[in-house]
């Protein structure tokens, strides 16, 4: 907390503005709009790539949240305040940071990617950024920040050791799709241990559900896309590519969206983000292949 506490008494108008905006790049949409791009329109193994290490990083720290159980730093101190206006985006446990382990998997993996040194330098100082502004807002502490940036580097690195540009056989596919799939499962294991068993309610589990049906999708996704899909990123012209990028995305809105009526509850949110991943990976890559690639 006393780091927390320097930090607080820096505080000023504009900082409190720029950390906001900063900590709103380790979001959801972001994530969506980022991989969609890249994976629609651009390379499909550099996606991979990010898809692999923010899944397998989320659902590592999503495993961990229920398992720590660490409050909030306003929580533990209630005389501790963290700056107006983000709280609410700091849903579930403190430990570790999801916002920084979301940014650590985007922008880090697309920084271990890309060539441009320039391009490198600031997609490597946006991961710090974020990071830095999840302890300057004031809700988390170093060490879920710290843990969360571990977790995300080391899956980027695996990631980019095990993902290769085209299927080597169906065996591996089948072990790398297989183990994020593992994941998921284990992480569906201990939320039903832990709500079922009454140690926590139902919102402190919402995002390691999230977490697991998107991974799951992910998953299985994956292993269908590469091994019998495989549509080309390529189209007639760059007005095509937007409009890929459009109805892709509203599709993924419109699921994320239309799945509610189904109700409010845990399995309809791991449901919901399973089928948004799906579209993504599996339903909108076929609609790709008939009606968008670039013919020979």
């Amino acid at each position: 907390m006393d780091l927390l506490w320097s930090l607080e008494a820096m505080r000023t108008p504009f900082w409190n503005t720029f950390f906001g905006l900063i900590t709103q790049l380790g979001e959801e949409m972001i994530l969506i709009v980022v991989f969609c791009t890249i994976f629609w329109c651009i390379n499909k193994r550099a996606a991979y790539v990010l898809g692999a290490s923010f899944f397998a990083s989320g659902l590592l720290v999503q495993g961990m949240k229920p398992v720590f159980r660490v409050p909030r730093p306003w929580v533990y101190d209630p005389t501790f305040m963290p700056v107006e206006g983000s709280i609410g985006a700091a849903t579930g446990y403190a430990f570790p940071s999801g916002h920084t382990q979301n940014g650590t998997a985007l922008f880090g993996s697309l920084g271990a990617q890309i060539k441009n040194k320039v391009i490198k330098i600031v997609m490597f100082t946006l991961v710090a950024l974020i990071a830095f502004s999840r302890l300057y807002l004031g809700v988390h502490y170093l060490i879920d920040v710290l843990v969360s940036l571990a977790i995300g580097i080391a899956a980027i690195w695996l990631a980019l050791k095990f993902i290769t540009e085209e299927p080597v056989s169906i065996k591996r596919e089948m072990i790398l799709s297989g183990t994020i799939a593992f994941l998921a499962l284990i992480v569906i294991g201990i939320v039903m241990y832990l709500y079922y068993g009454g140690l926590v309610e139902a919102f402190q589990m919402r995002d390691s559900v999230i977490a697991a049906g998107a991974a799951l999708g992910f998953a299985v996704g994956m292993f269908i896309e590469r091994n019998y899909i495989r549509f080309s990123v390529k189209a007639q012209n760059l007005p095509i590519q937007f409009v890929k990028i459009i109805l892709g995305v509203g599709g993924v809105v419109a699921i994320q969206e239309g799945v509610r009526v189904l109700g409010a509850n845990l399995f309809v949110d791991g449901l919901r983000y399973f089928l948004m991943v799906i579209w993504l990976v599996v339903v909108f890559p076929l609609i790709i292949k008939k009606f968008f690639t670039k013919k020979a």
